[in-house]
């Protein structure tokens, strides 16, 4: 099953799962220091939340981490590279790289305005240790963190 996803900035890590999880009627399927994500089934969404106090500002500016879609297998990341090049489109494939306490095979590439997108398999959980911290692609360069 695939589905979307969405990264979050948010400004206290603890509010804001406390929020989402009210909001979806779930809990978080991973939890560490800084960071949940939920995998909620109705509707299919992959909910990021990556505490960052200082990139919300007022309001929604800097809500926005990264978007992404989730997809079963390596396969089909691989296949969504095949597509995405066939098209013309900037990419930048990272294999085996951990970052968002997971280890991920996937592919970045920019809309027209900047937003960071990725196709994503996890391979792995990752030990805590890792934190969220992982290369960003030369052609999402929006924060450090966009790897979820």
């Amino acid at each position: 099953m695939s589905r979307v996803q969405l990264a979050l900035n948010v400004s206290d890590i603890d509010v804001a799962v406390d929020y989402y999880s009210k909001l979806f009627a779930a809990v978080p399927a991973k939890r560490r220091p800084g960071y949940a994500n939920f995998a909620i089934a109705d509707p299919p969404l992959k909910l990021v939340l990556i505490e960052n106090p200082g990139a919300r500002g007022a309001g929604v500016e800097g809500a926005l981490n990264h978007l992404g879609v989730e997809v079963e297998t390596t396969d089909e990341v691989h296949a969504a590279i095949s597509r995405l090049s066939g098209e013309g489109l900037p990419t930048d494939v990272q294999e085996a790289t951990t970052c968002c306490f997971a280890v991920q095979d996937k592919v970045w590439s920019n809309d027209p305005d900047g937003a960071p997108w990725e196709y994503y398999s996890v391979l792995a959980d990752a030990p805590d240790e890792t934190g969220l911290g992982c290369a960003t692609a030369s052609t999402a360069p929006s924060a450090p963190s966009a790897c979820c």
